[in-house]
């Protein structure tokens, strides 16, 4: 059985005493006091799997470094005040192949999924998306994923599997019969293959380019949301490669072309409030590769600004 620790000691970082950070308000959790908590963050330390550029087995302490020294206040929904920390997957970074990994992750995901609170897991690469997301897949209900990416991540798995193969894996898992819908967000021209999105297009699926979140990021997420309709339960996934490469240069694959921090904020706010939502995951966030921790600090507020409506509009 998968095991977490706990690797982060929370503390805010401001000397002024009405300066509320998640520091200040985050507590280490386990599996039994997970139900205590709105949401629960969980670490998943492994990149063994990226296509492109290593490094975002560092991503978790580094997204939990910058959200411990934000505000937990939002202007619309006020402040974030129940969140826990489960700690990280242990052994992640010691598997020997993907599979192995996934396995890992599945475990844990699957032990904080059956609890009474919802899951926020801390990237890691995009190929443990899969494992985070699979547990959800039923005879009973139907799962949907919103994928805010520059890329599909559709490919086929060969020898094993990658970064970029984790919605195929849950499209052709034998669980409740495989994915039922699928939608991606700032998916970018030229960087994905005919055959990858004829794919997507055959299953039904819906992608809605950059350069339509930059016309208009409401619509844009309607769109999403829309191919969603007939499905039971949601999961969110933002790879950070989603942003323009000068907002997140720190990620496996940065390229000119992505939505702003901005717009993905507010989408992410309108999918939260969704009541459906089941589990969201930030990945590919690889501090080594930073500049100025842009990246990390993107991926933070991104958690930030997803908590703050999670569950019902405000």
């Amino acid at each position: 059985m998968s095991e977490l620790i706990h690797t982060f000691h929370w503390e805010g970082t401001s000397s002024d005493p009405n300066d509320e950070q998640f520091g200040d308000v985050v507590e280490s959790a386990t599996i039994d006091t997970a139900d205590e908590f709105d949401a629960v963050l969980v670490g998943e330390p492994y990149d063994g799997a990226v296509i492109g550029r290593k490094g975002a087995s560092e991503g978790p302490s580094a997204l939990r470094e910058v959200l411990a020294g934000l505000k937990t206040h939002h202007f619309d929904a006020g402040p974030i005040e129940s969140l826990g920390d489960l700690g990280d997957v242990v052994n992640l970074e010691d598997a020997e192949w993907v599979e192995e990994a996934q396995s890992l992750a599945h475990t844990a995901a699957s032990m904080v999924h059956d609890e009474s609170t919802f899951p926020v897991f801390l990237g890691g690469d995009n190929s443990l998306t899969y494992a985070n997301a699979v547990h959800l897949l039923s005879e009973e209900s139907s799962l949907g994923v919103l994928n805010f990416d520059a890329h599909l991540d559709v490919r086929e798995v060969r020898d094993s599997p990658t970064s970029g193969t984790p919605y195929r894996q849950l499209f052709d898992s034998e669980l409740g019969g495989g994915l039922d819908a699928y939608a991606c967000v700032g998916a970018r021209h030229f960087e994905t293959s005919t055959d990858y999105a004829a794919f997507v297009r055959e299953e039904g699926g819906e992608i809605v380019t950059a350069e339509e979140v930059g016309e208009d990021s409401v619509s844009a997420i309607d769109t999403a949301l829309n191919a969603m309709d007939d499905v039971d339960a949601l999961y969110v996934s933002v790879d950070l490669d989603v942003l323009d490469a000068v907002f997140a240069p720190g990620v496996s694959a940065p390229t000119p072309g992505g939505i702003s921090p901005r717009e993905l904020f507010r989408m992410l706010r309108l999918a939260a409030s969704d009541d459906r939502v089941a589990g969201f995951e930030v990945v590919e966030c690889a501090p080594s590769l930073d500049e100025n921790g842009l990246t990390a600090k993107a991926g933070a507020r991104a958690i930030a600004h997803f908590l703050s409506t999670l569950g019902g509009d405000k």
